[in-house]
């Protein structure tokens, strides 16, 4: 059986949960730029939920949902500011958003941790 530092464990949930919550946030002016991007934005607080509850019960999988999340939202950001999305032209004047600046710092840490 393997033991995480209960501290490990909640610093996940903390930076997972700062994942969901920003894109919980941004959600309704995201459905407003195009569907598909207000449910990807949907689903990713769900999943980081999701994941949350993996990691406060210890499990692999926990680490591992989180951890496609936050890298894909990572990966996705940057897309939009350099190549655009389907449907959205790229936004490089947007890389200071500032919701947008703390989802990717807890994206990166969430990375870094797991």
């Amino acid at each position: 059986m393997r033991t995480t530092s209960k501290n490990l464990i909640w610093l996940g949930i903390a930076l997972i949960l700062v994942t969901g919550l920003v894109h919980f946030i941004d959600a309704p002016d995201a459905f407003e730029e195009v569907t598909y991007k207000g449910l990807l934005f949907v689903a990713n607080g769900i999943g980081a939920i999701v994941a949350a509850y993996g990691i406060w019960k210890n499990e692999r999988w926990g680490w591992a949902l989180g951890l496609v999340i936050a890298a894909a939202s990572f990966a996705a950001y940057v897309a939009s500011r350099t190549v655009g999305l389907p449907q959205l032209p790229a936004e490089p004047d947007e890389w200071l958003e500032p919701p947008g600046v703390v989802s990717l710092v807890a994206e990166g840490l969430f990375t870094i941790l797991a």
